[in-house]
């Protein structure tokens, strides 16, 4: 029986192998992972993201409880800091959430930043698309919370979470930017602290002053993650969004361009690595590279010069 088939059938050991070939770049991974693409396309994807020290893993701690309450199945992806020594993830993350560990139907991944930016990993979609054939009905990704460039979360999650905290200097700054676009949600966590209502009414604000007309407008949430408190009101709004997905026929569409997504990006990829393959065969290689390291030829001209002779070669 393949690793394939074995994931199919719900085997976690199959499974967590699997994962581990994908998140280490290995060819076996990805000829596994084309026999089981036609079985996904079915799992909600909730991202969570925010600044370090936002709380994001006690929010999802609580979500995992509030979806297994309902019945789901679900899987988390937690992106951690890579260690510096091994290169593997610090696994903070699932000291919060020990308490789902031994519950056959939640699954847990931990995955190394490996100084990927954008808050996720280069192999979060595929183990995406291995927890989805598992048949996980909700899979949560929270990002490894590195700051406000943290927007890759969004192109993978149907409904994105931005947490923030009140007391971290500019209540706002640890939100705008990039990341305070890709919100559907927001939350202000810890609100028991001085602060909260002010970093409440600033994203209110900011939010007033676009146009929601035919679309969702994000809700605004105060929530104390350490206590539960606000946590049935925030997941009344996660609920919320994906019916508007659903209704809106946007749910579909969702995968659709994910699929169109991940080819151009595996496509550009393979070209990229049959460009280089194809152009380091070449006697005129060494002398290429000589000009450069010489100043005879600029980056962008040379980067002209093979593209040039790469088409060459291949008529």
């Amino acid at each position: 029986m393949s690793l394939a088939e074995k994931v199919l059938q719900g085997d976690i050991r199959s499974s967590a192998r699997l994962m581990r070939l994908l998140d280490d770049e290995m060819e076996e991974g990805r000829q596994e992972l084309k026999k089981l693409y036609k079985y996904t396309g079915k799992t909600y994807i909730l991202g969570i993201t925010g600044p370090p020290g936002a709380g994001k893993s006690t929010l999802v701690d609580h979500i995992i409880a509030s979806f297994r309450a309902g019945g789901k199945k679900v899987g988390v992806i937690a992106v951690d800091p890579s260690s510096p020594f091994t290169g593997g993830a610090i696994l903070g993350d699932r000291i919060r959430m020990q308490r789902h560990s031994n519950d056959p139907d939640v699954f847990i991944r931990s995955l190394a930043s490996r100084g990927h930016m954008g808050g996720l990993t280069s192999s979060t979609e595929e183990i995406c698309l291995v927890m989805d054939a598992m048949g996980k009905d909700v899979i949560i990704l929270e990002t490894v919370g590195v700051g406000q460039d943290e927007v890759e979360v969004v192109d993978l999650a149907h409904t994105s979470v931005l947490v923030t905290v009140p007391g971290m200097g500019d209540d706002v700054q640890a939100i705008k930017a990039g990341v305070m676009e890709i919100g559907n949600i927001f939350v202000v966590n810890k609100a028991d602290r001085e602060g909260a209502d002010r970093a409440y009414r600033e994203i209110m604000g900011m939010l007033d002053m676009a146009n929601w007309k035919g679309q969702f407008r994000p809700p605004v949430l105060l929530v104390e993650a350490n206590t539960g408190k606000g946590i049935p009101e925030f997941m009344e709004k996660v609920d919320e969004h994906r019916r508007y997905l659903l209704e809106n026929g946007l749910y579909e569409k969702f995968y659709a361009s994910r699929a169109k997504c991940m080819f151009e990006r595996i496509l550009f990829s393979q070209l990229a690595r049959t460009l280089m393959e194809t152009l380091k065969g070449n006697k005129e290689w060494p002398n290429w590279e000589d000009d450069l390291m010489k100043r005879k030829i600029d980056p962008y001209s040379l980067s002209q010069k093979v593209i040039k002779e790469f088409v060459k070669i291949r008529d």
